[in-house]
């Protein structure tokens, strides 16, 4: 009998009946206990529901919704988040676009996008005032999710765009220009809070805060959130976290439930049912240049993704982004970045 429930995949029948063939005398042949009755059954039991619920589709926002994926501490699972929920709400029926903005292109790696030095990327759209258009590429394996890759240039971008016209609101620009229809756009953000960060919240509406359930998962989250609302004042006063997901949960231990009741008691409603379990497939998805969802479907992290994106789609019925007046009164106050900074 196998002890992983996650080899035998989704399209596999999960309840084990009798078998026909010879099992030995001292082996019973009795009918085994319900699903219910074993963890490995209860485990396939979750796939199966989780994937049918993948299959039926989600309300669709009313307009985008513009989500930044930030936390400046490295580590805490923002690129794995993004690439993730972007495949979970693509599976789900909605057309996603990932915007990858770390200079380390992991997300762009994760979807299988190509995003060597000569190919055209987010680089050219704040820099070069490139059309997003130009860009962006259908990812490959999961219809409806697109990407906006990240080159190794976008490392000199921070300097680069320091000198240039309405430097913080440059993806902003391009995103309003943007004219295929989507429905959710997931940046991803370096683990700093430099213009290419700040280019991101200008951008967005949402804030998706990554939380992991370890010891110093607190620790800077207030920069973070003050950096939040100096862009609120200055930039974009529709600018809101909206999200928090705990990421990297371990039920083993007692810090994991610690960690996760002082977030859930600080932050209220906005922290997401759903947590992401600390998952070798999760980890291992990436190298294969995969999001979990198409690595192993069935696996606890592939399955806690769709909840969560489930979750974030229901939460946001009703709320969308309207990129023609989400900005009217936004004063772009030059000193704004350096305090900022």
């Amino acid at each position: 009998m196998r002890s992983d429930a996650n080899i035998a995949g989704p399209m596999t029948d999960p309840v084990p009946g009798p078998r026909a063939e010879s099992t030995g005398a001292d082996v019973s042949r009795e009918t085994p206990p319900p699903m219910d009755d074993t963890p490995i059954g209860r485990a396939a039991q979750l796939a199966v529901e989780a994937l049918g619920r993948a299959g039926e589709g989600l309300p669709r926002p009313e307009q985008t919704r513009v989500m930044v994926v930030a936390n400046q501490k490295g580590g805490v699972g923002k690129t794995t988040t993004t690439v993730n929920l972007a495949a979970s709400l693509a599976l789900h029926g909605a057309r996603v676009l990932v915007v990858d903005l770390d200079p380390q292109g992991n997300a762009s790696t994760a979807l299988g996008i190509d995003h060597h030095a000569e190919v055209p990327s987010i680089y050219d759209v704040l820099v070069e005032s490139r059309p997003l258009s130009e860009v962006v590429q259908p990812v490959p394996d999961v219809e409806g999710l697109f990407c906006a890759p990240a080159t190794i240039d976008l490392a000199g971008a921070e300097i680069e765009l320091v000198s240039l016209v309405a430097r913080e609101s440059r993806l902003q620009r391009a995103i309003q220009a943007y004219e295929q229809p989507l429905d959710y756009i997931l940046i991803d953000c370096p683990p700093s809070l430099g213009l290419l960060t700040v280019n991101a919240l200008v951008a967005g509406q949402e804030v998706l805060i990554p939380i992991q359930c370890e010891y110093y998962a607190l620790e800077g989250l207030g920069q973070l959130l003050r950096n939040v609302d100096l862009v609120r004042g200055h930039l974009n006063p529709t600018l809101h976290v909206s999200t928090i997901l705990l990421t990297m949960y371990d039920g083993r231990t007692r810090l994991a439930s610690q960690v996760a009741d002082e977030v859930r008691s600080h932050f209220g409603d906005e922290v997401l049912r759903t947590s992401i379990p600390r998952s070798v497939r999760i980890s291992e998805a990436p190298s294969y240049g995969q999001t979990v969802l198409t690595y192993d479907p069935g696996s606890s992290g592939a399955l806690s993704y769709l909840e969560a994106a489930r979750e974030i789609a229901l939460k946001g019925v009703g709320v969308g982004y309207d990129a023609t007046h989400a900005h009217i009164g936004a004063q772009n106050d030059p000193n704004m970045v350096e305090g900022i900074q």
